[in-house]
């Protein structure tokens, strides 16, 4: 007998079955094998949420939550933090490797030339209230590009399709942009062609009546970091969504509308916003020893500590931390750093939290970065999204290349009535009709 199967043995008829393991999991369709009688569907896997089923086989990103890793596509996300760019990153994610020079500044050119919107969205963002939520204007104006680009469906053709990917990656920045500009009732700041990836939405974000908006490249780099640590997580919730709508082969930009609809969540894309609130209402460090006594007693959750992956410290949460103090530098100090930082002392400290594994995540630090550069609240799960649509695209483009991946389509264990007439009253009024 193989050494790399799995023997079960069904106690109800006292079968056994034999399954072939491969990547430390089984194919969940040889559960169906396991019957009771001829007539039986067999047994299927029950896994709300996907917390142990693996959808996809995946070559871009890897976590070891027990370790604290995170590398893309082989890569450790310290280094590419510390010595990439994110258009060299958005690069690696989707073709596999980092790119040469050459290569860089043909994908760098691609993603520059379309960074203009189609004035048509620009009018429809325009059009939305002032104080609508960012993220439905988001996907809202995604979705709208599908009608600019009808030749987008065409998912055969390889070329037309990276010309999506270039467009959607390019145009992001431009899209959140112009939506933070209408919510502030400013008017739009077009793409500066000279300047990066970051400064340039830098720009069309606070640029106001100078001429030419010069960027502050601690400002800058922080940005480009940032985008590079939310750029990819593996098959999280927005992730999950757009492979799952993208089985159905929409063109990208559905595809990307539905994973933005994830992502606008208060669960995923809103958590860094929800620490903000959390340390603001702490206040002050003396108040943080009775705030941590209400965690421990259930009132509530302590906001950016602990994830559903990790259960050691957050590779990304040691980076954030330190690009916080960089960029305290450069802008106004902020109190709530200084609750944070002992905030966490504290809770590292103490046994209720270490045992059960929980500590800083991604959303603890990088709200308040945000928030020292100048963005709202509101618009923290934009910035997220600009950043995660690289991650996005590169997935879609993997799963439209497995010859595995089938439309989604889960099963589910049906619970409700079993076949039953309807009563006599109701079949008797239908007849007098």
């Amino acid at each position: 007998m193989s050494r790399d199967t799995l023997t079960i043995k069904d106690n109800r008829t006292g079968e056994k079955y034999e399954i072939e393991i491969g990547h430390g999991t089984i194919p969940s369709i040889e559960l169906r094998k396991i019957k009771v009688s001829e007539d039986d569907f067999g047994l299927m896997a029950y896994d709300p949420g996907f917390k142990n089923t693996a959808s996809c086989k995946s070559r871009i990103t890897f976590i070891d939550g027990e370790k604290g890793i995170l590398r893309y596509r082989g890569y450790p996300i310290e280094q590419l933090a510390e010595y990439c760019s994110f258009l060299e990153v958005a690069y690696l994610l989707f073709n596999g490797e980092l790119p040469s020079q050459n290569q860089l500044e043909e994908w760098e050119n691609q993603v520059n030339r379309h960074r203009i919107i189609p004035e048509g969205i620009a009018d429809l963002i325009r059009n939305f209230r002032y104080d609508g939520h960012p993220m439905g204007m988001l996907m809202s104006a995604v979705a709208g590009m599908s009608s600019y680009f009808p030749e987008a469906a065409d998912l055969d053709d390889l070329d037309v399709r990276h010309e999506q990917v270039y467009r959607l990656i390019g145009a992001m920045p431009t899209l959140a942009a112009f939506i933070h500009r209408h919510r502030c009732s400013l008017p739009a700041v077009y793409p500066d062609a000279d300047l990066s990836y970051p400064g340039n939405f830098l720009s069309m974000v606070f640029k106001m009546d100078e001429p030419r908006y010069e960027v502050n490249p601690v400002l800058e780099k922080a940005l480009d970091i940032l985008f590079i640590l939310h750029a990819d997580h593996e098959q999280n919730c927005s992730t999950n969504s757009i492979r799952s709508v993208g089985s159905s082969r929409p063109d990208p930009y559905c595809a990307t509308a539905a994973a933005i609809a994830a992502l606008s969540g208060p669960l995923h894309g809103g958590a860094n916003e929800a620490v903000l609130r959390m340390l603001a209402e702490i206040g002050s460090i003396d108040q943080i020893p009775a705030y941590i006594e209400r965690v421990k007693n259930g009132e509530f959750r302590l906001m950016g500590f602990g994830h559903r992956v990790y259960k050691n410290y957050d590779p990304r949460a040691k980076i954030i931390k330190e690009l916080a103090h960089q960029v305290f530098k450069e802008t106004r100090s902020n109190p709530l750093l200084d609750v944070a930082l002992k905030l966490e002392e504290i809770a590292l400290e103490d046994s209720y939290f270490v045992d059960r594994k929980l500590y800083p995540n991604v959303d603890f630090y990088s709200g308040l970065i945000y928030q020292a550069m100048g963005f709202p609240t509101e618009i923290f799960p934009v910035l997220f999204a600009v950043a995660r649509t690289s991650g996005w695209l590169s997935q879609w483009e993997e799963m439209l290349n497995d010859p595995e991946q089938k439309i989604a389509r889960p099963r589910q264990i049906y619970l409700g009535e079993q076949a039953r007439d309807l009563p006599d009253w109701k079949r008797e009024a239908c007849r007098a009709k």
